[in-house]
């Protein structure tokens, strides 16, 4: 997923070739009301190595429900990169900008401008990249995004329904545990297209915001 509109390109391959429209429970999972707004992107001092004791899972609060990831050891500095994100506050009260729901099913959050070129003022290495894999980024996937090789910063997506229709060239730190039917929900609402997306790309018709990361 890249930070900027040039995801589309990825992406456009299969749009039209299949439509995600998942089905859940309006009962079920309700979207509450956030004070989560644009904003100008935390500063925070970046660990220079990886973390001696790596923690096993990120919980992201949203307005929609808690979605939980099990943290990959496989990513060892990206996890330890969010990690220090999400202890500083950095993902607190922010939105989720992006998503798509035709040729390929996710949700990207990370950039507190919500404008989707956002980051923490620095980049890092790619780690366990998907690459021999049929299928790269599986239903449940959390990966990073970027615009470019070793571009990684604050910014990934999760990925609610399997597709091929990405290259091996996003780092996969966690997967999701709990909260794929929060997903699934936001999805069935659809997306708005910007001038520039394609159709099944675009702004999430639901508000969603992370409005606290819990890691331990």
């Amino acid at each position: 997923m890249k930070k900027v509109s040039a995801i589309a390109v990825s992406v456009v391959v299969l749009a039209g070739a299949l439509i995600y429209a998942p089905q859940a429970s309006a009962a079920a999972i309700v979207c509450k009301p956030t004070t989560a707004k644009p904003r100008t992107p935390l500063k925070t001092n970046p660990p220079q190595k990886v973390a001696k004791v790596l923690p096993k899972t990120m919980t992201l609060k949203t307005n929609c429900g808690d979605i939980v990831i099990a943290l990959d050891p496989m990513a060892p500095f990206t996890v330890t990169q969010l990690t220090a994100l999400a202890r500083a506050g950095y993902y607190n009260k922010t939105l989720c900008h992006r998503e798509a729901v035709a040729g390929f099913a996710m949700l990207q959050c990370g950039d507190p401008t919500a404008e989707g070129g956002g980051g923490p003022g620095f980049t890092y290495g790619d780690e366990n990249l998907p690459i021999g894999k049929v299928l790269t980024y599986p239903a449940g996937t959390a990966a990073m995004a970027n615009s470019g090789p070793n571009s990684n910063g604050s910014q990934f997506f999760l990925v609610y329904g399997d597709s091929p229709a990405l290259g091996p060239s996003y780092t996969i730190w966690g997967k999701i545990t709990k909260g794929i039917d929060v997903l699934r929900f936001i999805g069935s609402k659809g997306v708005t297209s910007g001038p520039n997306d394609p159709p099944g790309i675009g702004k999430p018709n639901v508000k969603v915001a992370i409005e606290s990361v819990v890691v331990k």
